[in-house]
């Protein structure tokens, strides 16, 4: 268990459950032998002392996993850590120094494939890692004195990849072979978003509900599933980068998907949950591919604050390390060329520049600007709503007409309001009343009937979006005590403060990227800058490039897109409480058959 988080770190908490739903059954115990009257003789008990004998086999503290958590609709919390102990940065330590990393290396008989050095030993791992934007922008505002996010994302590849970085001590020195930005697969993310959002044979019901905030999908899986029918089917950026790397290098290099792990930096704890979910293992995209406990594609998550542990766990001093590219002696090129221009574009990506488009990866925001573009004239109204993380958005035609309706709801407060809302009407028990209904959407969802209800909407459990999340950095750390000067105890003023430099940072990077001289952005242009370069261009992507990508990603792989960038979600319920009524009481030893017999519920 990440030992940075506790009960009280939790500021979005809704209710915990009565039980955990994990239950401490066991085989009924084989009764002690009758003591003989000699054992008697010599045995004393104090008052008050348990019989040391009779309590030898006592039950040991239950063993939560984040399966289990995943599979309990017991406790509803944005952070559901608090109950699992792995995916840490100790985890991390431990895989490192558990045997020396498999090497990558080019074919010596003259072709241009790659090969696979150290599959001898079976304990090798070849070492991947992502890392999310908002976690660079939480570093950097730590760092501080002008780091930008660019400046803090190539000090998280000198500490993963670099000479100054991990592979500077433990036992192996191993090192992460790629490191990747999820922003790439934010993009094929944010177009397919898109095209789902407009596509009107979809499977997905409207309004369509987006699916990257993993806290929020829990949440609506284990005490709304009437909702997951409007949830979108896109996997998260993390998800769909685990995908890819899993997928791609177990192919083009011929090797198992458990040999490759993978590491994902995000700035929320609720990821490691989506990590352990078995939607998101190979068992999805290979073999039968139906979810099951397969392979991981995402293998361990660690947050923002826990990159500052890990370096410390290392004596590395994380603001020390140089703000360049790491050394090109160090670096590998990727198996597939299409993809290496793709994950690692000659010029940074370019996101959008309206802070309308927020710090969660943008996912609303970009459906509005593709509806608009089909739209020549239209533009984009907001409004705000109830509070400032209600948001309500419209695209109107050139002649004023309404074209299409979104929302943001972030924060789980709003959240609760948004899902009561497309509760499904039930009908009345009155008499005489069978087409009365009660309750339930019965109006537009934002309350005024327009005739035109939203079609999407963005839902984010963190108040303030993703640069927000429990794993960031807060004000009130020690560390950035030390580094920014405060005296006391920081209030909700100076967080305030603190978030808005997060933010900050957060769209820092495109200020670092016109700093790029134009030998760059030629090259760029001509490589389609990782986003394509065609006429099509929407929010500074490319969707040609990005479908011509993916197709590209599913011919190579032999994978549909479907199992490839598409997940599904399940209603969570729990038995707790529940005694079988109506049916023959079950023995202790069918209750564990039964238990040990279930599947999908993280037993």
């Amino acid at each position: 268990m990440s030992a940075i988080l506790s009960a009280d770190d939790l500021n979005d908490f809704i209710s915990p459950g009565v039980a955990c739903i994990k239950p401490v059954e066991t085989l009924p115990a084989v009764p002690p032998p009758h003591p003989s009257a000699s054992d008697l003789e010599h045995e004393v008990i104090l008052d008050g002392q348990h019989n040391a004998t009779s309590n030898a086999d006592a039950n040991a503290p239950a063993q939560i996993s984040l399966t289990d958590c995943l599979a309990c609709s017991g406790c509803v919390t944005s952070a559901e850590a608090v109950l699992v102990s792995l995916q840490s940065h100790a985890e991390l330590l431990s895989v490192l120094d558990g045997a020396p990393g498999l090497r990558v290396v080019r074919k010596d008989d003259g072709s241009s494939g790659f090969g696979v050095e150290g599959l001898e030993d079976p304990d090798a791992k070849l070492f991947v890692a992502s890392v999310s934007p908002q976690t660079r922008a939480s570093l950097a505002a730590v760092a501080g004195q002008g780091v930008s996010e660019h400046d803090a994302g190539r000090m998280i590849a000198q500490l993963l990849m670099g000479a100054e970085g991990l592979r500077a001590g433990g036992r192996w020195n191993n090192a992460f072979t790629w490191v990747v930005d999820t922003n790439a697969a934010r993009e094929a993310c944010l177009v397919l978003g898109a095209e789902e959002a407009l596509e009107a044979s979809t499977a997905v019901a409207k309004p369509i509900l987006t699916s990257s905030c993993p806290g929020w999908v829990c949440y609506a899986e284990k005490t709304h599933p009437h909702v997951l029918p409007h949830i979108s089917r896109v996997k998260s950026p993390q998800a769909v980068t685990g995908t890819l790397l899993k997928t791609v290098l177990s192919r083009t290099l011929g090797i198992s998907p458990d040999r490759i792990w993978h590491l994902a930096v995000m700035p929320c704890f609720d990821k490691k949950l989506e990590a352990s979910r078995e939607e998101l293992t190979d068992a999805a995209w290979n073999g039968n591919r139906k979810p099951g406990r397969g392979v991981r594609d995402v293998d361990c998550v660690i947050t923002s604050k826990e990159i500052l542990m890990l370096t410390e766990s290392r004596n590395i001093d994380f603001f020390r390390l140089p703000k360049t590219p790491v050394a090109a002696s160090l670096q590998t090129t990727f198996p597939d060329l299409t993809l290496q221009r793709f994950l690692f574009p000659p010029q940074p990506r370019r996101r959008q520049l309206d802070p309308l488009a927020g710090t969660s990866g943008g996912n609303l925001y970009y459906t509005l600007q593709y509806v608009s573009a089909r739209h020549p004239g239209s533009r984009i109204e907001s409004a705000r709503g109830r509070n400032a993380d209600v948001v309500e958005y419209t695209v109107r035609s050139a002649t004023g007409e309404p074209v299409f309706r979104a929302a943001r709801y972030y924060g789980f407060r709003n959240i609760q309001n948004l899902v009561r809302k497309l509760k499904p009407a039930r009908p009345s028990r009155m008499p005489g009343a069978a087409t009365k209904v009660i309750g339930g959407a019965r109006r537009p969802i934002g309350g005024k009937a327009t005739g035109l209800e939203y079609a999407y909407v963005e839902v984010m459990a963190c108040p303030g979006g993703c640069t927000n999340g429990g794993g960031q950095v807060k004000v009130d750390d020690p560390l950035v005590l030390e580094r920014r000067g405060f005296d006391g105890k920081p209030g909700p003023q100076e967080q305030k403060q603190w978030l808005a430099q997060v933010d900050e940072a957060y769209f820092s990077a495109e200020d670092s990227d016109s700093e790029l001289d134009l030998e760059g952005e030629n090259a760029a242009a001509e490589n389609g800058n990782g986003t394509g370069g065609g006429s099509d261009m929407v929010g500074g992507i490319s969707p040609s490039y990005i479908r011509d990508t993916l197709a590209h990603w599913a011919d190579i792989t032999g994978i549909d897109l479907g199992g490839l960038a598409y997940t599904s979600y399940r209603e969570v319920t729990s038995d707790v409480g529940k005694d079988n009524k109506g049916s023959k009481a079950a023995t202790d030893t069918q209750r564990v058959v039964q238990l040990a017999g279930k599947i999908g519920g993280g037993w």
